[in-house]
């Protein structure tokens, strides 16, 4: 039971294995203030900036203060202390150093409001400059909770020992395609048969020995590698292709068991949440180890054009690599360890909230919500958070290009008028409320 269930019928006893410190909520608000205090590229260019800027005043005071003793008018002493005074207050950099972080807070915590938790400052900014976003497709695109549809046994097994021996086979695996076999055969009741020497095949699929027997479940590619004969699969099988369905092949040693249909449905916004990524000038990729007739399936019905499927892990990590190698700022969202890789690899990782904790602890960015929405709405409050910070940092620039010529006193030979320090004072705090107003802008922010 999770953290704010509400029990609505009869009553129970329930131990807190996690409080304070320890709780999901409180290692969600530990990140945020963690990224929060972290800096993206061009808040550490700010502070290179800052570091070079504040000798350089101390020129520019010393210069005024020579000049003024040099050519100034009487009293010289006062309008050398006057004008050097002067720009060393107007020129205080309070304003460069508000400038990033304060933008970079609030912007993440707005990420955080709408289900976007930033881990860092570097994926805050390279949010706002992806152009390709590679998204996995169970899970991510569809709910990943697949169910049976349908099982069709050769001529000599039933669907009950198709089922049966499915179930054994997958109850030692963890995917997704193994919950739904297992939810099947307890709903059918179906008795599970003990195997041995169990092997997981990432990207293929399972095997395990009964009765002295190779009891083998997966798809086409893993049939071919251990030489089962393929033409004593059932035809009517392949319709389900065509419905986006993900079709499992069960063989025993080299003979032909039967076939298993998978459905995985769509989530409900996942077409509405492509395009919108896709108006956002991202380019669309799919990614997925299931087959190509279902991929393409999936991608014609969500709209996107550009398909990787039949991928293992380490092509999933190699296929963002490629798309790196072609220039692209590439984002990855995933759900699963074998997204891990590539999450890693990607310019900014997506996890969705309900995937594994390897994909979760490997992403920049974890996903609250299991939509593709909060992606977007993630990347348009980096895009809007790298606007304000650079309005904040061109405001402070404007501010010190005017204000410290005037308060070194180019405006007294023509109008005979010099900047009183106290003006100076109230000028350089008025530009860092300038800064921390524009910065408290995106509070208001609303992605659409």
């Amino acid at each position: 039971i999770n953290a704010g269930t509400i029990n609505t019928t009869g009553s129970f006893i329930f131990k807190a294995q996690k409080i304070g410190d320890d709780t999901a909520l409180a290692n969600i608000i530990n990140l945020v203030k963690q990224a929060q205090n972290t800096k993206p590229p061009i808040g550490r260019m700010a502070d290179k900036i800052s570091a070079y800027f504040v000798p350089l005043v101390m020129l520019i005071a010393l210069f005024t203060l020579c000049i003024w003793g040099l050519v100034g008018p009487e009293p010289k002493m006062v309008y050398m202390l006057v004008t050097a005074l002067s720009v060393l207050i107007i020129a205080c950099p309070c304003a460069l150093g508000l400038a990033t972080p304060i933008s970079i807070m609030i912007g993440m915590g707005k990420a955080a409001e709408t289900g976007g938790l930033i881990r860092n400052g570097d994926a805050l900014q390279i949010a706002s400059q992806l152009t390709t976003l590679v998204i996995d497709k169970t899970g991510t695109l569809t709910k990943g909770k697949p169910s049976v549809v349908a099982i069709h046994p050769t001529d000599n097994f039933t669907e009950s020992d198709c089922l049966s021996y499915a179930a054994s086979l997958e109850k030692y695996s963890e995917h997704p395609i193994a919950h739904a076999i297992l939810e099947k055969a307890k709903q059918a009741s179906i008795e599970i048969q003990t195997m041995t020497m169990f092997q997981a095949i990432q990207g293929h699929g399972v095997r395990a020995k009964l009765n002295g027997n190779w009891l083998i479940l997966g798809n086409l590619s893993f049939m071919k590698k251990n030489h089962v004969d393929l033409e004593q699969f059932p035809a009517q099988s392949l319709d389900y292709i065509d419905k986006a369905q993900t079709i499992l092949y069960l063989a025993q040693d080299k003979k032909a068991v039967g076939v298993i249909t998978i459905a995985d449905p769509l989530r409900k916004d996942a077409s509405a949440s492509v395009n919108r990524l896709k108006s956002l000038g991202l380019n669309c990729v799919m990614l997925t180890g299931d087959s190509w007739a279902t991929a393409e399936c999936i991608a014609k019905e969500v709209g996107i054009t550009q398909v990787y499927a039949e991928v293992l892990p380490h092509q999933k990590l190699q296929t963002v690599i490629d798309l790196q190698k072609q220039h692209h700022k590439v984002g990855m969202v995933g759900d699963g360890i074998n997204d891990a890789p590539a999450l890693a690899q990607a310019n900014v990782g997506f996890a969705m909230g309900g995937g594994t904790d390897v994909a979760l602890e490997t992403a920049d960015v974890a996903l609250l919500r299991d939509s593709l929405d909060v992606v977007a709405d993630t990347i348009l409050i980096s895009k809007a958070t790298m606007r304000n910070i650079k309005q904040n940092l061109l405001g402070a620039f404007i501010y010190n290009l005017i204000g410290i010529p005037i308060a070194a006193g180019v405006l007294y030979p023509f109008f005979h008028l010099l900047l009183n320090p106290m003006i100076a004072g109230g000028a350089m705090a008025l530009s860092s409320l300038s800064v921390v107003t524009n910065a408290n802008r995106l509070r208001y922010y609303q992605s659409k």
